[in-house]
């Protein structure tokens, strides 16, 4: 039986069991394994992971752990170079554009009130989304880690929270989105672009009240639903605000 010792750092260990968080330990194994499976077996997605030291040296995936091996693994990196260490994600996209699976309608509703570019249906299946993940160039949000281990997969990330609310606030810190944020932009239902619109163009769908309480329309360039800043534009400002009060950005490597 061989060993090798691991330490993983920041956010990788929200996916270990307490007792080998923030600190190294030792994992036996058997065979010729490699780093990416032994990684993934220990519970860690490969998608947050950024790079990987063994006895000091940066490896890639295909690596094949040797017995007595000294391995650090770290997340991915919003704002640190490091270069000329090898960085196993792949380039950091311009613009976030997310995919989201089945399980996360309501953030998906919120990303889009944001203004972000958030794909999602209730009926996609795993290889569709691993798919349409990487030929679409967006990063999958799930809470199923067995999702993001898919080889397919190379841009992920397990969504800690389970209160939607909450998942929203993560994930503009996660992705350091506080630039990108442009609310009121995006259609809630079908993630479509809202483009202004004369009030007489759309008279005839809006409801009689609203014809002459409000002047401000907006249509939604994929499924043509009608928007204006109604009653309920207050309360969506205000969530907003919650979404974005306490995003700090970046990753602190603990």
């Amino acid at each position: 039986m061989s060993r090798a010792s691991f330490r993983f750092y920041a956010e990788l260990n929200d996916f270990l069991p307490p007792a080998r968080r923030q600190t190294a330990f030792e994992h036996a194994f058997s065979g010729r394994v490699s780093i990416k499976d032994m990684i993934e077996s220990l519970g860690v997605p490969h998608p947050e992971v950024e790079l990987i030291l063994v006895n000091g040296l940066s490896v890639d995936f295909q690596y094949i752990v040797q017995d007595g091996d000294s391995i650090s693994v770290y997340p991915v990196f919003e704002s640190l170079d490091i270069h000329p260490l090898q960085r196993l994600g792949p380039e950091p996209l311009r613009v976030s554009r997310f995919i989201l699976d089945t399980h996360l309608g309501r953030l998906a509703a919120y990303l889009r009130l944001l203004g972000l570019d958030a794909v999602y249906r209730n009926d996609f299946d795993d290889a569709e989304l691993a798919r349409r993940s990487v030929d679409e160039r967006r990063i999958l949000l799930t809470r199923d880690r067995g999702v993001l281990k898919r080889s397919a997969v190379t841009r992920g990330y397990c969504v800690r929270s389970d209160s939607p609310r909450e998942q929203a606030r993560e994930v503009v810190e996660r992705f350091d989105l506080r630039a990108s944020i442009a609310p009121f932009r995006r259609c809630l239902r079908c993630n479509g672009l809202l483009q202004p619109v004369e009030k007489q163009s759309v008279w005839d769908r809006l409801p009689s009240g609203t014809r002459e309480r409000f002047g401000e329309f907006y249509r939604c360039s994929e499924c043509g639903k009608i928007f204006w800043p109604g009653s309920h534009y207050a309360r969506l400002q205000s969530l907003v605000a919650e979404f974005l009060s306490g995003a700090r950005g970046g990753s602190t490597i603990q």
